[in-house]
C-alpha cells in the first residue's frame, strides 16, 4: 500500500494529532512498513488456527474470592456531604 503525506496528515487530523509536513514525511516510511507487514499477514491461511487469549500457553494464578476486610462503609461515609442508601451523592455536572 502506498501512502502519501496527505494520508498521514488526514489520519493525524482524525486522531486529533497536530503534525507538521516534516513529521508527516518522517512517519511515512515506518507507516508503509507497518501496512506492508499487515498485507503480508493477511495473505496467510488462518482457517485452522484456533484463537488464543495469550501468545504463550500459560494460566493465571487467581486468589480465592473471599472478604478479607471488615465493612467500614458507615465510618468512611460519615464525613461525606451527602449519602443515600450507602452511595455517595455528587452534584450533577452534565445536563
Amino acid at each position: 500500500m502506498s501512502l502519501s503525506k496527505q494520508d498521514v496528515k488526514k489520519a493525524a487530523d482524525l486522531a486529533r494529532i497536530e503534525v507538521t509536513d516534516q513529521e508527516a514525511g518522517d512517519a511515512l516510511g515506518p507507516l508503509e512498513k507497518v501496512f506492508a507487514l499487515i498485507e503480508e499477514m493477511q495473505q496467510l491461511d488462518t482457517e485452522n488456527v484456533e484463537p488464543m487469549a495469550h501468545a504463550q500457553d500459560i494460566s493465571t494464578r487467581l486468589r480465592d474470592d473471599i472478604v478479607t476486610e471488615k465493612d467500614q462503609r458507615e465510618t468512611l461515609q460519615a464525613s461525606a456531604p451527602a449519602v443515600e442508601k450507602g452511595l455517595f451523592l455528587v452534584p450533577k455536572v452534565i445536563d
